[in-house]
């Protein structure tokens, strides 16, 4: 691994839970700037920048769903500028024999609905039976957004500026360990959870280290985390503005199915 890479393995975690509190409210408190340049910017395919990835909610070897989500597509999604920043990640992650790998990109609303509405609450209610109301919708969006309203406060992954991915080694495919599922959704898979606990093991050494490079090279490259998930990531959405201070969005929603909106870099 070259140095800057190595590096960064020491370098530590900012808290979880004070994003968290910096990130509340961001859909209803940050606007759109609709007229901005970059507002009808394209939705493309991942795959024509090369980016490595496979929808993961549209094949059944997905733990821990081990079936195609109702609503799914193939394809993985993502602004023209977006596609832009993770190709010039990749030549950053290229002399380390590494490169991003993509789970999730553009969202149709229909799988936001299933996992918000359906999935996630029967989950919590088989093993937190005193969750309901508002604390059982609380504890929901911890992870899954709720599914757009309307134009002013899309979901993040409609809006094709967030992406669910990893790095993995290019020669073998190998992801890099992370110490937890994609889609977990309790709180190991916060960004900071290896920062929390106590270092047991040669395992959690290494997820510590990887969650590091991850968010710090993604960082460096402009992006912004969600903090309660390892893998989520985003530019230019309501989200990203709210954790970087940002005076407004850059990206609305988008619909690639579009076959008006549906081009190649």
């Amino acid at each position: 691994m070259t140095p800057d890479l190595i590096h960064l393995k020491g370098r530590v975690l900012p808290s979880s839970a004070a994003a968290q509190a910096r990130k509340r409210g961001y859909r209803q408190d940050v606007p759109i700037a609709g007229d901005s340049a970059l507002a009808s910017e394209p939705c493309v395919e991942a795959t024509g920048f090369g980016l490595a990835g496979v929808n993961h909610y549209n094949m059944p070897f997905n733990p821990p769903y081990h079936e195609r989500i109702p609503g799914s597509i193939a394809g993985l999604f993502i602004r023209q500028s977006v596609g832009e920043k993770l190709l010039a990640l990749n030549a950053r992650l290229a002399s380390a024999g590494l490169e991003v790998y993509l789970f999730d990109a553009w969202r149709p609303q229909a799988v936001q609905r299933h996992f918000h509405d359906v999935w996630f609450p029967a989950w919590l209610r088989q093993r937190a039976p005193h969750l309901d109301g508002q604390e059982l919708v609380d504890e929901v969006e911890k992870y899954w957004a709720a599914p757009s309203a309307g134009g002013a406060s899309p979901s993040p992954h409609s809006t094709g500026g967030a992406v669910d991915l990893t790095l993995r080694f290019r020669a073998t495919g190998q992801p890099l360990f992370m110490g937890g599922l994609f889609d977990d959704v309790t709180e190991d898979a916060w960004t900071d959870a290896f920062e929390q606990k106590p270092i047991g093991s040669m395992s959690d050494e290494e997820a510590r280290a990887n969650r590091r490079i991850l968010y710090w090279v993604m960082a460096e490259a402009g992006f912004a985390n969600n903090p309660t998930e390892w893998w989520h990531y985003s530019w230019g959405d309501q989200m990203w503005a709210k954790l970087r201070g940002e005076p407004a969005a850059l990206y609305g929603a988008c619909d690639p199915t579009d076959s008006a909106e549906n081009s190649q870099p």
